[in-house]
């Protein structure tokens, strides 16, 4: 006997928005599959705001209004029964952001979370890694998003440290992440991996899954430091017109991606890393995962 849950989660982030929308399988004697039924994504970038004026603007907040309603929409037509919407770095940062989220509350009846960096990096971790997290390994989980970064640091197949930072791609774009912020991830990771011969990364946001779509590599075969690095090289090279003509890449991926290049390979360097995972998993799959097993 098979049944089949449906949740969703939103993530309100500072280069995008999105909605998943996820198929949770339960089989008796077997372990519980989650798939993907749904992904849509609404380049709304809060951060551009929240990163340099320290407020949402009007604009973007109807463009949030908008975006909510047909996400409700979208959760009634799919069956949805169970979400949570977690906003991050942007909506913490604005001093509007609690203001805004009350006005979404009341004009699209979704109530929104505002979480920290600590419960980010948690619920990214409820991410159900078991099938990549090898107990003789040590591995470095990174999640770089528009404004925050979480690290979490595995090892015996288990969280021995986590830490969010504030350096994200929209943050690095606007030019608001100082020498010091970089000190602190660099003395952070190589505290915390000096004493483990080998670390592995495994990466996830946005663009590290773009990297690797644009790899060919077949799926769960790493990425290597001298790929990444090449990548970074040749995406310098072209100018930002370029890197959407010849590459295809979508405008509001264009500049974010050598800024979050630049994060996976100096977490790469500071680790001694020479490979990097990129599972198909972020903060929206966290959010289903943790709310199915009731951690959130």
């Amino acid at each position: 006997m098979i049944t089949v849950k449906k949740y969703a989660a939103i993530d309100i982030g500072s280069n995008a928005m999105r909605l998943l929308v996820s198929n949770i399988i339960e089989e008796e004697g077997k372990e519980t599959q989650f798939s993907k039924s749904a992904l849509v994504r609404v380049p709304i970038r809060l951060g551009q705001d929240a990163f340099t004026v320290g407020e949402i603007t009007e604009e973007n907040i109807e463009r949030m209004i908008d975006a909510m309603k047909a996400f409700k929409l979208l959760m009634k037509v799919h069956k949805v029964e169970k979400y949570m919407a977690c906003a991050t770095s942007a909506m913490r940062e604005a001093y509007n952001g609690r203001e805004v989220a009350e006005l979404i509350k009341k004009k699209a009846d979704i109530k929104i979370e505002i979480i920290d960096g600590k419960k980010e990096a948690a619920i990214i971790a409820a991410t159900d890694l078991h099938h990549l997290v090898k107990t003789d390994k040590t591995y470095l989980y990174v999640d770089v998003g528009g404004g925050s970064t979480e690290f979490s640091l595995f090892a015996d197949g288990k969280i021995v440290a986590s830490k969010s930072f504030k350096v994200g791609t929209v943050r690095l774009l606007n030019e608001v992440v100082s020498d010091i912020v970089w000190q602190e991830i660099e003395k952070w990771i190589r505290t915390n991996t000096q004493e483990y011969d080998t670390v592995t990364l495994i990466g996830s946001g946005g663009n590290i899954n773009k990297l690797f779509k644009m790899s060919g590599k077949q799926e769960e075969k790493p990425l290597s430091y001298i790929h990444l690095n090449s990548q970074y090289a040749m995406l310098n090279s072209l100018s930002y017109e370029q890197r959407i003509s010849v590459l295809g890449l979508n405008p509001d991926r264009a500049d974010v991606i050598i800024p979050a290049l630049r994060v996976y390979l100096n977490a790469m360097k500071w680790s001694g890393a020479r490979s990097i995972y990129v599972p198909k998993i972020g903060l929206s799959d966290g959010i289903v995962k943790a709310m199915y097993y009731g951690k959130i």
